[in-house]
């Protein structure tokens, strides 16, 4: 007689969140550290990233052409998360994120997705957005629109 115990395949998701909360506290303290190669192996190689600006939007090599002078310089950015929400499929093999962070720019808001390869968490797509208070919307959309405007006419044209 055979009987097996404990193969229900049932994932540890606190372990799993915790190290996909690793990946995400590595990312930032790379990036502040200005180290480049580690920085950059925190993402797949499939990874999007989209910044605050409307114009970026890169893949992962045209990302780390970007950011390569910037991390050259000694210094990246600065990015603290001040909350943090993680979520995971069924089967753990995939998350999604969303957070606040305390940044140069004051507070934005890091999102984005996360697949298992092998042991490691890979970051699949990384969206910085800049959060704007309700109250100032109308007075940032009225100093966005010279230059969005453009960008609008630009894609829209495609």
């Amino acid at each position: 007689m055979i009987i097996l115990v404990g193969c229900t395949g049932k994932k540890d998701t606190a372990a799993e969140t915790k190290a996909i909360s690793a990946v995400l506290d590595s990312l930032n303290a790379t990036a502040a550290r200005a180290d480049y190669d580690s920085y950059f192996k925190l993402y797949a190689d499939s990874s999007v990233f989209t910044g605050t600006d409307a114009t970026e939007r890169w893949d992962k090599p045209a990302f780390m052409t970007w950011a390569s002078p910037i991390f050259k310089r000694g210094r990246a950015w600065n990015f603290t998360s001040i909350e943090r929400h993680i979520y995971l499929n069924k089967t753990a093999d995939l998350a999604w994120f969303d957070e606040l962070l305390q940044t140069q720019m004051k507070i934005c808001r890091g999102s984005g997705v996360l697949s298992k390869q092998g042991d490691d968490w890979k970051i699949e797509q990384y969206i910085l957005s800049a959060t704007i208070p309700n109250d100032l919307i109308d007075t940032v959309t009225v100093m966005k629109a010279p230059q969005e405007d453009s960008i609008i006419q630009k894609l829209i044209s495609h």
